[in-house]
């Protein structure tokens, strides 16, 4: 159950990020209002994950998740282009991610 949450929280926290681009500085009413029910509903999730496991842990998962998640849709939907030392940084994130998912006892396996 709290890999569900957690998937949860790191989705509502990727449209709730998205829609702070669509909003144009909040200058823009449904974007601004659905950043607010994203990190909402993104914050209630993360907190459910936390009765499972650290923190830190949950925190480092989900914004990891999330910068991956928000670099892709920025690609794709945006058109914001990412340099080479990005696109590493991106694939240290995610050799983070999957050291603490293979080696960490911190984890709900």
């Amino acid at each position: 159950m709290p890999y569900l949450y957690l998937a949860i929280a790191v989705a509502f926290e990727t449209i709730g990020t998205s829609a702070m681009q669509a909003s144009q500085q909040f200058t823009r009413l449904w974007p601004s209002v659905l950043v607010i029910v994203g990190y909402a509903i993104s914050f209630y999730f993360m907190a459910l994950t936390l009765r499972y496991m650290p923190v830190g842990i949950v925190y480092a998962l989900w914004s990891g998740l999330g910068i991956i998640l928000i670099a892709l849709i920025g690609y794709a939907v945006f058109g914001q282009k990412l340099d080479l030392p990005a696109i590493a940084g991106l694939g240290l994130i995610i050799a983070g991610i999957v050291v603490i998912q293979l080696f960490s006892n911190a984890t709900a396996h």
